[in-house]
Order: C-alpha cells, then sequence, then structure tokens
C-alpha cells in the first residue's frame, strides 16, 4: 500500500511539474501590503485589467488565461521568495512587476534560471537591464536619465544653485539621487550635503541638518517614496521650513499628497518614467474602464503596468503560432518578447539588445497648490536609452 501511495504522489507531482495543456498563467510582483501598496496594487490591477480583457482571445486559440499575483511587500527576500515559487509553477509564463529595482534584480536572477520572461513597468534602476539578461526588459525608462532631467530642470527652470539631496539607501532611491547629483554638479549647481536615511517616522535630525547647511539649500531632492518622503514633507513644513521639494517617481501616487497633507505638499517637483492619463490620449478609455471595474483611478504605473502584460500577450500569441497551435515553452516567450513591437497605450515599444525600450518618455511634474490634489504636467521629454542600437 506504501509503494502504490508513493507512486501515486510521484505521478500527481510529476503532472504538477508538467503543468496544465490548456492553461496559461501572467504572474505580478509588487507590494500588495505595507507602506508602497498603493503603487504596488497599481501594477497588478493594470495587468490584471489587460489579462481580463485577453481572455476571449486566447480562449479562441485553446487556452485558459489566468492571472496570479503575488506581493513582494518591496522586500528583496520575500520577492525572491516568490519568484521561486513562481517558477515552479510551469503554468506561469511571464512575470510583471516589480515596483522596486532592489527587489526586481535578484528575483529576475531567479526567472532567468528557466528562462521565464519578465517585462517591468517600473524598475528604473540600469543595473535592471545592464546586467543584460534575456528574459529582462523594462518599458519604463531608466534613472541614469531620469535623474538628469530632474538636475536639467532643477538647475535650467528652477534656476536651483544649491541643493541639499536626500536618499532611501535602495538601489532606487539612492541610484536616482546619484545621477542627479552628478548632473547637476556638471552644470555648475553644489550639492551641500548627500545624505542616506531609512528613518519613516522622525525626521527632526535631518531636518535641523537642512537649517544649519550653508550656503542655504534653495532645494531639497529626496530620492525614495512616497511613504517616507511624505511623513517627512509634513514635519518639515510644520517646523517652518518652505524650501522647495523634488523627487522620483517615488511620488507618483495620491498617497503622497495625503500622507503629507494637501498644503505642505503643494508645489512639489517629481519627475517620473510613468506620465499620468492625461499625458496619453489612447490611455482614457483603458481608464475609464479601470474605474469602472476598480472603483479607483488609474495612475501612471497602471498605464504602464497594462502595456507590460500587452507586451507578454502579444509575445505569447506569436509564440502560441510559431509553435503550431500549442503551448510554447518560457523560452520561446522570452525569445517572442524581444521581437516585440508594440503601439501602446504609453506610445511605441521596442527593446533593444539589453531589454531596454529604445524610447522611453520623461516627465517633469507637480502637485498643485489645490484641493483636488491633482498633478500638474509640466513637460515631457522622450530620449533613447543609453547604448541603445
Amino acid at each position: 500500500m506504501r509503494k502504490i501511495g508513493l507512486l501515486v504522489a510521484g505521478v500527481a507531482a510529476l503532472g504538477m511539474a508538467l503543468g496544465q495543456a490548456n492553461v496559461i498563467k501572467i504572474a505580478t510582483q509588487s507590494p500588495l501590503s505595507g507602506p508602497q501598496a498603493a503603487l504596488g496594487e497599481q501594477i497588478k490591477l493594470g495587468a490584471e485589467l489587460a489579462v481580463e480583457e485577453a481572455k476571449a482571445k486566447f480562449k479562441a486559440l485553446g487556452f485558459d488565461l489566468v492571472l496570479v499575483p503575488y506581493d513582494d511587500q518591496a522586500n528583496p527576500d520575500v520577492g525572491v521568495a516568490n519568484a521561486n515559487r513562481i517558477i515552479n509553477d510551469p503554468d506561469i509564463l511571464g512575470v510583471v512587476g516589480h515596483l522596486n529595482s532592489g527587489v526586481a534584480i535578484p528575483s529576475s536572477e531567479v526567472y532567468a534560471r528557466v528562462n521565464l520572461v519578465m517585462v517591468s513597468p517600473a524598475n528604473t534602476n540600469p543595473r535592471v537591464t545592464d546586467r543584460r539578461l534575456p528574459n529582462v526588459n523594462r518599458i519604463c525608462g531608466r534613472d541614469d536619465v531620469q535623474g538628469p532631467v530632474g538636475a536639467e530642470y532643477a538647475f535650467n527652470n528652477l534656476k536651483v544653485k544649491n541643493v541639499f539631496i536626500i536618499h532611501d539607501k535602495t538601489a532606487y532611491g539612492q541610484g536616482l539621487a546619484e545621477e542627479f547629483k552628478k548632473r547637476f554638479e556638471a552644470l555648475g549647481g553644489k550639492a551641500v550635503a548627500f545624505v542616506g536615511t531609512e528613518e519613516t517616522s522622525n525626521f527632526v535630525p535631518i531636518i535641523n541638518q537642512i537649517r544649519g547647511a550653508r550656503p542655504v539649500p534653495e532645494l531639497i531632492y529626496f530620492g525614495g517614496i512616497y511613504s517616507q518622503i511624505g511623513p517627512f514633507v509634513k514635519q518639515l513644513r510644520e517646523r517652518g521650513l518652505r524650501t522647495r521639494l523634488m523627487g522620483g517617481d517615488g511620488l507618483d501616487s495620491s498617497e503622497f499628497v495625503r500622507l503629507a497633507g494637501a498644503q505642505n505638499a503643494a508645489g512639489t517637483f517629481y519627475t517620473t518614467v510613468a506620465g499620468p492619463v492625461s499625458a496619453f490620449p489612447k490611455a482614457r478609455a483603458v481608464a475609464q474602464r479601470f474605474k469602472q471595474k476598480y472603483g479607483k483611478d488609474m495612475e501612471g504605473f497602471g498605464i504602464y503596468a497594462y502595456d507590460s502584460a500587452q507586451v507578454i500577450l502579444t509575445a505569447l500569441e506569436n509564440a502560441i503560432k510559431a509553435n503550431g497551435g500549442k503551448k510554447p515553452t518560457r523560452e520561446q516567450v522570452s525569445q517572442e518578447v524581444r521581437k516585440v513591437k508594440l503601439e501602446g497605450l504609453t506610445g511605441t515599444i521596442e527593446f533593444d539588445d539589453k531589454g531596454d525600450n529604445k524610447k522611453a518618455k520623461y516627465f517633469v511634474m507637480q502637485w498643485p497648490p489645490a484641493a483636488s490634489g491633482r498633478h500638474k504636467l509640466i513637460r515631457v521629454i522622450e530620449m533613447a536609452a543609453p547604448g541603445s542600437r
């Protein structure tokens, strides 16, 4: 009896390892709990909407299409643990994610072991694609362009000459701050301080450093996420400092206004690689369907997650056709993703040999002094990825 039981269990395990011939899954990885969940949920829901809308087409091809969301909690260890679970589900043929570069980099190395393709809507650290992993792609821009875009706007348009720079010690926040600093100083500006902090609640020591800095900073640049910067700005303003503030796309969430307070957030500048719906005419109808389905507004990373999922869906369809209608392998899908040329909501998506979008958009935004809390689009810049060919 024990031998029979083991045989049955072995057959069941083999069946799981082989997967289901008529099921194709797309996974998402992003923070769905914790302080960064507002952005992570946008990634999940944007991808989910694209998958829901493609189900009928894939059913006609003979496949049930399923989205499987994973909560990486913005934590590299959790992301890697999830990645190991993902690669052990043979029906998962693509991943949309992550939000945080510090999570994406180690997780993508797990996916690479089995040629599982990842298309990122949000990861901006240069190392994400500079490793040249054949399964790793992103449709958003890079920090070595986003940082300089912010620096040039601060120096040339805001006429800032002295800046106090803070970062959150992550791959994303520190990398972005370093790129901002490098370009700002090259333009002739001065970084009066470059401070890293993991503090999330008590910013008084840093505020005192800002107050005592010489020369007096005309701008504070903070490379980090809204969950940290919101409380910082609230405390900064409560202590009477009206110094202008700039950050990166970690501020691209209405949660920043809630955490900082509308009056405290007013006037804050930020750059982002994921523009708002107003920047993309083709996104308006999708944003309406998003609002109707989920009861909330579609924001920048929701739009980019929708397009990231569309890239994978297009590659899947092409791989199925090239495979004679049969379910493709992960390697076949990964290869097809690199061949995709798609007119998405965000514009033309086409990858270079590193996995970067050949041309990406960068946006300069501002939170205005308005009760609505809606951000203001100031400038759109489209630039080629460094080294793209």
